[in-house]
């Protein structure tokens, strides 16, 4: 195995332990019931305001998305196993919901913006379902986005002079008041993801 190699597979590893440690830490289902002073401050600590540039080229603030219950995810399109599937479990998702996902929005936020134009978005996101919208901004607005939802991310060189990104394999559920909700993680089970959006559309 080349050096090269042997440094991408440990980068790999350590972004894997930071977003198990953020699984662990972060990820509960909407909660039926009363919530503890923990549970408050650890989902108050994951969000915050943002703003980026959308697919079509139009600014988009999470402050328009008040009173809006929605999913946010951290990737690229050059992503070759994680995001795609991630995204097709999304848009299956939406899809057996019917009318009931209407309106719901899964935001993809691009941690490699320079290859991942507005216009590669849109054919990327469109080609899973319209309602997956493409973010992306300058490279310190993605930073501090994926800073308020405890993303990480890192370019990794490849052969030549190509890379890969690396990154948290986490779909953020947001609540109509813009705090965290639950989380769905990469390989989690169909009917569990299912569950967890149809309640966060109930108001759950």
């Amino acid at each position: 195995m080349t050096s090269l190699r042997l440094i991408r597979y440990g980068l790999w590893a350590l972004v894997a332990i930071i977003a198990a440690v953020g699984v662990w830490a972060y990820w509960q289902g909407p909660l039926p019931g009363p919530r503890s002073a923990t549970t408050v401050l650890d989902r108050d600590a994951i969000g915050g305001p943002f703003e980026l540039t959308d697919e079509d080229g139009r600014r988009l603030s999470s402050s328009s998305l008040a009173g809006k219950p929605y999913a946010i995810f951290f990737g690229f399109t050059h992503c070759p196993d994680v995001c795609p599937t991630t995204m097709m479990e999304m848009a299956n998702v939406m899809r057996e919901l019917g009318d009931a996902a209407r309106d719901f929005r899964v935001y993809f936020v691009s941690v490699d913006p320079s290859r991942d134009t507005p216009d590669l978005l849109k054919v990327y996101t469109d080609s899973f379902d319209p309602r997956i919208i493409g973010l992306t901004g300058t490279d310190a607005e993605i930073a501090a986005t994926a800073k308020a939802f405890r993303a990480v991310y890192m370019k990794v060189p490849t052969e030549g002079d190509a890379y890969t990104m690396e990154h948290t394999a986490i779909v953020y559920l947001m609540n109509g008041q813009g705090r965290l909700a639950g989380t769905i993680a990469y390989g989690e089970p169909q009917d569990a993801a299912l569950d967890k959006v149809r309640r966060l559309l109930a108001g759950g």
